[in-house]
């Protein structure tokens, strides 16, 4: 079972940075991290999102070498690299895995322009080291599935940094 925790920070980069350092912590094996997404608000008042894994990239990568290899089948691999590439972008663009990208635009719209939230799906983590690695980076708790004794640790921790952002 998978843990959301969404935390809003003063800026996109502050999000940013807490993103690269959990994602470090999984290199390490304290966390194991599903999908990482900071949502923006702009100042014209939209949610933009900053996926972990661009999928229509992944798409057209997959289905220029799929595209590639049924093509030489049939003597014709440009039109098979291209027709791929065109079939895994749009396969890519429609796929959604991960947290749910309406549930974090939703979450996002109280925002203040200019804050960002960063939207962490858990699968596993040593909550007492992940805490004391991201606690001076500050925030403020928008939602979780932990357990109270979790999130209330979480809680905490983050109310003791000085940098804290308008929710």
């Amino acid at each position: 079972m998978s843990d959301l925790v969404a935390i809003v920070y003063p800026s996109e980069a502050k999000a940013e940075e807490v993103r690269q350092r959990l994602l470090k912590l999984q290199k390490e094996y304290l966390i194991t991290i599903s999908d990482a997404v900071i949502a923006v608000k702009t100042d014209s008042g939209g949610i933009k999102l900053n996926q972990l894994v661009n999928t229509t990239a992944m798409g057209a990568m997959t289905g220029s070498f799929w595209g590639l290899l049924i093509g030489v089948l049939f003597l014709n691999p440009i039109l098979g690299v291209a027709v791929g590439a065109a079939s895994g972008a749009l396969g890519g663009a429609l796929s959604d895995f991960g947290i749910d990208d309406s549930f974090m635009k939703n979450l996002s719209a109280n925002l203040q322009p200019g804050n960002a939230a960063l939207f962490v799906l858990i699968k596993h983590m040593t909550a007492d080291k992940v805490i004391k690695e991201i606690k001076d980076a500050g925030g403020v708790v928008l939602k979780t599935s932990l357990d109270e004794t979790k999130e209330a640790a979480l809680r905490d921790a983050l109310a003791s940094s000085v940098e804290r952002p308008a929710a």
